[in-house]
C-alpha cells in the first residue's frame, strides 16, 4: 500500500519553505521547518523525555555512590592496609622462632645439676587449621585426641581457645614418644596447620630418691594465660618455657637466652619452602651455685633417716658459709620430682602433690615460719650484754620457774639448776635465766618487749634476709601494740617472758635462725644469703662473679660480748644441751632449742651449732617438725654433717 504525503502548508500560502537538520539522539537526521520555529515550539532530541527534577535526582545517586566507594577505598588503603598486607604476606612469609639453649645449673664444684634434652610437640598454627564448617575438621579433632592421648571434646575446646588468624604455634600435647612423632609428621602432611616441632625440654639430674634439689633448682614451665601479656611484652613467645619455681624462676633472666628468628616462605598449606634470612639465638647464661652437692645430698640422707627412725615427715636442713653468706645445703623434707613438671605433670600427679598433707611443694628451710625455742636466747643474752644489763658474772638463782601471782614459768628440770651466769644459761637452756634478763624480776629491769624486738631486728628477724629463692617468709616479732590491735588484749609480764626464751607469738624460719648464728660464728656481721656463685657464658667463661656478700647488719654487738655467747654455746657441748656433738673431732659451739607449736603437738625439735669453733667455716640449723627434744631429735642430723664436712672438706 502507497502512502500519500501529507499536505503541504506552505503549498497554500506560495511561501518559500525553509528547512534545517538535526541530528536525532540514535544517530540519524530528521528536518524541522520554519513553521515548527515560528510557532514557537521547542525543537528537542526526541530521546529526552524524563523531567530535568529526576535527571538530578539521578545524578546525586550516582555522586554518593562513588563517594562512598572512595570513601571505602580509602579506608581500605590507609587503615587497613597494614593490616591486609600483614595478613597477605602471612600467607606467603613466615617468621619462625629459633629456640634459645637454655643456661646450665652446676653445683659449686662445677658438677652439672641439670641437662637439656630434646623433647617431640604436636603443635598447631591455628591461622592455616581447617575452618569449623570444613568436612575435614571433624577428622582432624579425631586425629589429634589420639595422638595427644585426650579426649574430642578436649581438643575442640583447646582450639576454640585459640586466636584464629595466630601464626604462633600452640602446643597440644609434648613430651612425645618417637612413634607419636612420627604419626604427626604423617597427619601434618594431611592436614594442613599441624606441625611437629622438636625443643629442648629441662631433666634434672638428681636421682629419683634424691628430690631435695627439687626447691633449689625449682622448674620450668609453659607460660600462664594471665601472664601471657607481660611475657609476650619482654620478647617471649606462646610456646616459650619459662622458670616457675626456684632459680630456675629467680634467674629467669640470665638462663633463658635470646631466641632467633628466620623468615620463611610458605605454600598454601602452610609448609615451608624456603629460608629468606634467618638470625642466631644466643644461648642461655650458665649459673655455678654456692650449693656443695655431696653435702646436700648427705644433708638429704640424713635428715631421711631421722625422720623415718622418729616417725617423722617434716623438716629442713640449712648450712652456710658464715663468712659471706653462701648457702652449702638447702634441704626441705618431704620435696618432690621436679621431673614431672618439666615434661608436663599429669592432672593425677599434680593433685597429689597439692593435696598431700605433708606438703611437698613448700619449702620449710626459707618459708617455714615456727617458734624459735631455745635457740632464741642467744640473740637475748646477747642484748642484756650490749645494754649493760648483765655481765659474764651476773647471776640468778634458778629454782624450778618464777611465780608471779597466779601464774607460774617453769624451767625445764624440776627443782631448778641453781645459781646461773648467762654461759650456764646458754649451755644448759636455763629459762629462769632468759625470763629475768629478758622481763625483770623484782628490782632487775629486764629488756623489755621492745628492746628485744629492736634487738631481734637487727639479727634479721620480722624481715626477708633476700636470698635468690622466691617466696621466702619474714618471720614475725609481737609487740604490745600488736597483741591490742589484733587480739584485743593488754600485753602482760607472761608475753615478755615467753618471748625471752622464743616462745609465744613468735616466729622465724630456719633460713633465719642460720643467719643470726652465723653473727656469732663471724665476729658480728649478719650478710644476706645467697645461691650463685658464678654466671658463665655457654662455653663456660666467667661473665660475672657474685661476691655478694652483701652485708645487711654489722657491728651491733661488741667483740666481747659476741665472745662471752660463743663460750656459752662451746660449753653447752662440753656439758650441757648439745654435748652429743662432743664426739666430733673438731670444736663445735651449738644451741638445742624445743619450740612448743600447735596446743596438743609435739614440739618443734631444734638445733644450730658453727665449726670449727675457733675460725668457724660451717653453720649447720636443723629443724623437726613436731620432733620433740632438740637435744635428741635434731642433734644427730647436725652431728651426721659436721663429721661428713670434716672428712671430705
Amino acid at each position: 500500500m502507497r502512502l500519500r504525503p501529507k499536505a503541504d502548508p506552505f503549498a497554500l500560502t506560495g511561501e518559500p519553505k525553509s528547512y534545517f537538520l538535526r541530528p536525532h539522539l540514535k544517530g540519524r537526521w530528521f528536518e524541522m521547518d520554519a513553521m515548527s520555529q515560528e510557532s514557537g515550539i521547542k525543537a528537542e532530541p526526541l530521546g529526552l523525555l524524563a523531567a530535568p527534577k529526576k535527571i538530578n535526582y539521578w545524578l546525586a545517586v550516582l555522586a554518593a555512590g562513588i563517594l562512598i566507594l572512595g570513601l571505602r577505598a580509602a579506608y581500605l588503603q590507609v587503615f587497613l592496609g597494614a593490616h591486609f598486607y600483614e595478613v597477605a604476606e602471612g600467607n606467603r612469609l613466615r617468621l619462625r622462632d629459633i629456640k634459645a639453649a637454655r643456661g646450665i645449673i652446676y653445683d659449686r664444684y662445677r658438677q652439672p645439676l641439670v641437662k637439656n634434652i630434646p623433647n617431640f610437640y604436636l603443635a598447631v598454627i591455628p591461622v592455616d587449621l581447617p575452618k569449623i564448617d570444613d568436612s575435614a575438621y571433624p577428622e582432624l579433632i579425631k586425629e589429634l585426641a589420639s595422638i595427644a592421648a585426650k579426649t574430642e571434646e578436649e581438643i575442640t575446646q583447646f582450639l576454640s581457645g585459640q586466636p584464629a588468624f595466630s601464626y604462633q604455634p600452640a602446643v597440644v600435647a609434648e613430651n612425645m614418644s618417637q612413634e607419636k612423632a612420627i604419626l604427626t609428621e604423617i597427619l601434618s602432611s594431611r592436614f594442613p596447620g599441624v606441625i611437629l616441632q622438636i625443643a629442648d625440654s629441662r631433666y634434672y639430674l638428681a636421682p629419683p630418691a634424691q628430690t631435695s634439689f627439687s626447691h633449689i633448682l625449682g622448674y620450668e614451665g609453659k607460660i600462664e594465660k594471665n601472664k601471657l601479656d607481660d611475657y609476650l611484652a619482654r620478647g617471649y613467645s606462646l610456646d616459650d618455657q619459662v622458670g616457675k619455681a626456684g632459680v630456675e624462676f629467680f634467674y629467669e633472666k640470665e638462663l633463658k637466652g635470646i631466641n632467633g628468628r628466620e623468615q620463611v616462605e610458605v605454600d598454601a598449606t602452610g609448609k615451608t619452602k624456603e629460608v629468606l634470612a634467618s638470625q642466631k639465638s644466643v644461648a642461655g647464661r650458665n649459673l655455678v651455685l654456692t650449693i656443695d652437692a655431696g653435702l646436700q645430698k648427705q644433708a638429704e640422707a640424713s635428715l631421711r633417716r631421722n625422720l623415718a627412725g622418729n616417725g617423722k615427715k617434716k623438716g629442713a636442713v640449712v648450712a652456710l658459709d658464715p663468712g659471706s653468706g653462701e648457702v652449702l645445703a638447702l634441704v626441705s623434707l618431704p620435696a618432690f620430682d621436679n621431673n614431672l613438671f618439666s615434661f608436663g605433670i599429669s592432672q593425677a600427679d599434680f593433685s597429689n602433690l597439692i593435696n598431700d598433707p605433708a606438703q611437698p611443694l613448700f619449702n620449710r628451710a626459707i618459708s617455714g615460719e615456727y617458734p624459735s625455742g631455745s635457740t632464741f636466747k642467744m640473740i637475748v643474752g646477747a642484748a642484756a650484754l650490749q645494754e649493760g644489763l648483765i655481765n659474764e658474772n651476773t647471776s640468778f638463782e634458778s629454782i624450778g620457774g618464777i611465780q608471779v601471782d597466779r601464774w607460774f614459768f617453769p624451767d625445764w628440770k624440776a627443782g631448778g639448776h641453781g645459781w646461773t651466769s648467762i654461759n650456764k644459761a646458754l649451755a644448759e637452756s636455763i629459762n629462769t635465766f632468759f625470763y629475768v634478763i629478758g622481763g625483770g624480776l623484782d628490782d632487775f629491769t629486764g629488756l623489755g618487749v621492745e628492746k628485744i624486738k629492736e634487738y631481734a631486728q637487727r639479727f634479721g628477724l620480722n624481715q626477708t634476709l633476700g636470698i635468690d629463692l622466691p617466696n621466702e617468709a619474714a618471720g614475725f616479732l609481737p609487740s604490745k601494740d600488736w597483741k591490742e590491735k589484733t587480739k584485743k588484749e593488754n600485753w602482760y609480764i607472761g608475753d615478755t617472758y615467753h618471748f625471752a626464751i622464743g616462745q609465744g607469738d613468735l616466729l622465724v624460719t630456719p633460713l633465719q635462725v642460720a643467719g643470726w648464728t652465723a653473727v656469732f660464728a663471724n665476729g658480728g656481721t649478719l650478710y644476706r644469703p645467697h645461691l650463685v656463685k658464678e654466671i658463665l657464658d655457654k662455653d663456660n667463661n666467667l661473665v660475672e662473679e657474685i661476691i655478694r656478700r652483701q652485708i645487711l647488719n654489722r657491728d651491733f654487738i661488741s667483740q666481747k660480748n659476741l665472745k662471752i655467747i660463743n663460750q656459752g654455746l662451746r660449753q653447752a657441748v662440753v656439758s650441757g644441751s648439745a654435748k652429743g656433738l662432743g664426739s666430733l673431732p673438731i670444736e663445735v659451739a651449738a644451741k638445742t632449742g624445743t619450740a612448743q607449736g600447735q596446743q596438743g603437738k609435739e614440739p618443734h625439735a631444734w638445733i644450730t651449732a658453727f665449726a670449727p669453733y675457733e675460725n668457724p667455716q660451717l653453720v649447720i640449723t636443723v629443724l623437726i617438725e613436731e620432733g620433740g627434744e632438740g637435744s635428741s631429735v635434731a642433734l644427730p642430723v647436725a652431728r651426721d654433717l659436721i663429721g661428713w664436712w670434716m672428712a671430705n672438706r
